[in-house]
């Protein structure tokens, strides 16, 4: 089988995935704004699961040759500490955990990325030093700034996937900054206030875990809930309509290394643990985004090292072919 995009990519360069971008955005902003605790809840209950998988297999597929051998096992064992830590009863000790552990991740990123440039990996020490002090002294925000922070990360990837447009990556990376910064940073400054319905029981219930403790019990708790609401909705778009679409040699490669799941069992392992934990989602919101949050680590997780590994120049070949189909 062929790697590449689809063939109305090939023909269209970045025209349909561009408007496809638009249209969802303009979708889930008003959806964000009319019921944003509604469109949190039901997309993390209809699409939480499935993404995970996905991403996943994106994210094994894509960075193969980096995400293999020693490397691999360490980021694998730090994430299920992580993992544990989630599943332990709420208090400092876990909270203080994961935080170890999360900047445990990303200095192996660090020292797996910078091997042998001795100043940008001091500096990158130095820096992640200095984050993991303010994360240990005010925890609630490091929290909350994850949560927001997982959201925007896709920006990279598409980023990255857009190298390979034959034309209209202009604005296709417009359109993507446009969703990913210009819309929160409308909505946190207030300028859409006029068009957010009024808070409910439901927001009061996600304004903890996505809004500053500065903050909370203001005005700013509704547009901290309702970025979350857009942003997680267009995490989705990317995770479940365009990179499975757009990036099957992603797809493919993971399918060689994990054979098991190859063709739609991986959409059928998703959507199966999915209606799972919907049913839970259901009889036990408590326990179950208790659960969801454990599980996600390895998907959220796994994110930043392979971030690093970009930001720091260590990015995936494209193969020939992928890019003979976007001619």
């Amino acid at each position: 089988m062929a790697t590449g995009v689809v063939p109305v990519a090939r023909s269209a360069g970045g025209v349909l995935p561009t408007a496809g971008f638009a249209a969802a955005a303009v979708l889930a902003l008003v959806l964000a704004l009319r019921a944003p605790a509604t469109l949190a809840v039901l997309g993390l209950a209809t699409f939480g699961i499935l993404h995970n998988v996905l991403e996943l297999r994106y994210v094994a597929g894509r960075f193969e040759q980096v995400l293999a051998g020693p490397f691999l096992r360490l980021l694998l064992v730090l994430i299920t500490g992580i993992v544990v830590c989630r599943l332990l009863p709420p208090g400092a000790f876990s909270r203080t955990a994961e935080i170890l552990l999360a900047y445990g991740l990303l200095v192996a990123a660090c020292l797996y990325a910078l091997r042998g440039r001795l100043l940008p990996l001091a500096a990158a020490l130095l820096v992640l030093g200095a984050a993991a002090a303010a994360s240990l002294a005010f925890p609630a925000y490091h929290f909350v700034v994850l949560a927001h922070l997982h959201n925007l990360v896709p920006l990279v990837f598409l980023w990255e996937w857009s190298r390979v447009l034959p034309r209209g990556r202009g604005p296709f990376l417009a359109v993507q900054c446009g969703w990913v910064l210009a819309v929160p940073a409308l909505l946190l400054a207030g300028a859409l206030d006029g068009a957010l319905a009024p808070a409910t029981g439901g927001v009061g219930r996600l304004e903890a875990a996505y809004t500053p403790p500065a903050w909370l019990h203001t005005a700013a708790g509704l547009r901290f809930v309702a970025v979350f609401a857009f942003l997680q909705t267009m995490h989705y778009v990317v995770w479940v309509w365009f990179l499975p679409r757009y990036a099957p040699d992603a797809s493919a490669a993971f399918e060689r290394r994990v054979p098991v799941l190859r063709g739609g069992r991986a959409w059928a392992l998703g959507a199966a643990a999915g209606a799972a934990l919907a049913v839970l989602f259901a009889t036990d919101w408590v326990q179950g985004k208790a659960l969801y949050a454990a599980v996600a680590s390895y998907h959220a997780y796994l994110e930043f090292p392979v971030l690093l590994l970009l930001v720091s120049g260590i990015a995936p070949a494209v193969p020939s072919d992928r890019r003979k189909d976007l001619l």
